[in-house]
């Protein structure tokens, strides 16, 4: 007995027998199975998926109170418990492994049982009393978990995608910003980590900023190849046991509920049982993961030092790096972006396993599917919010490190070929070498060149050129 008199749990029956359910519990029987069978992970279902069901609950509901399959009273109290469900209340109460058998049976049974106890509770009855409202018969009716667990993934995948645009997007101005910021910073081009030609430090950001553009425009692409759902057409896509004006009508529904663009697929049975949209998806994702590993690997270089690296940025200062070494800074935000990168890598590939495992008109892997693409959604959602944020905002240039490095380079003498020729500036390398005066004061004590002119070959203005002319060349002969 617990202190309020009441018993500390309630009896529910199903077709294997009866079981004790927590009396205050909102789920039921099926659930409490599902948690003894399932006792995989500690994760739990996505907070996005969780109001994309409830939404999906109430578009259904919704039509069969249209239609006049649903009673009125029942109807009002279940779609005020599938809103409450959608606007996060019962969080708590969706308690099923992310990683489960059946095909999300588990979880749609999970979501059944919540939504009738909380319109029992509604109507005053007692939780369980499923005489009120059944998960079933009035919650389910005219669905499978075929057709709503993966329309309930499609909106929850379409609703993160718009706001992973949105921050993208941000990710994106604020790299243009910097790309204007150092516009007149010169430094050297690297390749294959040895001195190149000189660029300048506006260039660096402008390529990034430009791969960003690129996933920018992935991302809302890829939102297309998602929003077909098969919602009414219950379990292998044929629509069997659900009314015609009922499948006709409950995509509308949602679309309205959800305020996202999904409609009815043409063929229900084709997307009931694959599922290479959610790898199309997918597959973006990661493509924008591998711009922010090369990005934040770069941004890393760029800033290493402070004293023996390259030290031509200044990364934002987060937090102290080490528990030993007083006064080290580390690039944290840049390392948790890789981190995640490499997750939603990962996750890419569980993804095209899982889909690519589906067996004639079910994919019996959808849960661990579902699980891992909602994970990288969120993951690069929370990431570039904190890349943008916590790093790129704040990222300064040492123009006096870049300036040096360009000075001390040899790679400067790449400005100089179309005009001296390649032989005559390898022999002015070796000069160097054997004075250790750097480039442009070896150009300058052999008489080659003034001061000016040399910082004439290394201004702005003529590394943002596209090439050289031939007047130029000729000009530099003279």
């Amino acid at each position: 007995m617990s202190e309020s008199g009441k018993t500390a749990f309630r009896i529910e029956k199903d077709a294997l027998g009866e079981m004790e359910i927590p009396a205050e519990a909102y789920y039921g029987i099926h659930t409490r199975r599902a948690m003894l069978n399932f006792p995989l992970s500690d994760s739990r279902i996505h907070e996005r998926f969780i109001r994309a069901f409830g939404q999906v609950k109430e578009a259904c509901a919704a039509v069969n109170m249209k239609l006049g399959f649903l009673d009125d009273r029942i109807g009002r109290a279940v779609l005020t418990a599938c809103r409450d469900v959608s606007f996060g209340k019962f969080n708590s109460s969706i308690v099923v492994d992310p990683y489960q058998g059946g095909a999300g049976t588990s979880t749609n049974m999970n979501f059944n049982e919540v939504i009738a106890n909380r319109a029992v509770e509604i109507f005053g009855g007692d939780l369980g009393d499923y005489g009120l409202v059944h998960p079933v018969d009035h919650v389910n009716m005219h669905q499978s978990t075929n057709d709503v667990y993966p329309t309930a993934l499609k909106v929850a995948v379409l609703a993160l995608l718009v706001d992973l645009e949105k921050e993208v997007s941000k990710l994106q101005e604020e790299l243009q910003l910097k790309e204007a910021e150092f516009s007149r910073v010169v430094k050297v081009g690297r390749t294959q980590l040895m001195d190149a030609v000189p660029m300048t430090l506006g260039m660096t950001f402008g390529a990034f900023a430009d791969a960003v553009a690129r996933d920018r425009w992935r991302i809302f692409k890829c939102r297309e190849r998602i929003k077909k759902v098969n919602l009414g057409g219950t379990a292998v896509g044929t629509g069997l046991g659900a009314p015609r004006d009922y499948i006709l009508q409950v995509a509308g529904e949602l679309k309205n509920i959800c305020g996202l663009p999904v409609s009815r697929a043409e063929n229900l049975i084709d997307s009931t049982q694959n599922c290479d949209s959610f790898v199309e998806v997918s597959g973006m994702l990661k493509s924008y993961a591998a711009n922010l590993m090369k990005i934040s690997n770069d941004l890393r270089l760029l800033g290493s030092g402070p004293a023996t690296g390259l030290g031509e940025i200044k990364l934002p200062a987060r937090q102290c790096g080490s528990s030993i070494m007083a006064g080290k800074v580390n690039p944290v935000i840049p390392e948790s972006v890789a981190q995640v990168a490499l997750q939603v890598m990962g996750n890419d590939q569980t993804i095209t396993l899982a889909a690519s495992m589906a067996q004639l008109e079910l994919n019996q892997f959808m849960p661990l599917l579902a699980h891992n693409l909602l994970n990288s959604l969120s993951l690069l959602l929370n990431a570039t919010r904190s890349f943008t944020r916590n790093c790129v905002q704040g990222i300064s240039a040492d123009e006096d490190r870049c300036r040096k490095h360009v000075e001390s380079s040899y790679a400067l003498g790449t400005v100089l070929v179309p005009v001296l020729g390649y032989d005559f500036v390898e022999k002015l390398v070796d000069a160097c070498r054997e004075s250790g005066r750097s480039l442009r004061d070896e150009i300058i004590f052999q008489g080659i060149a003034g001061a000016d002119e040399v910082d004439e070959l290394l201004s702005p203005q003529r590394l943002c050129k596209q090439g050289f002319t031939l007047d130029e060349v000729k000009g530099g002969n003279k």
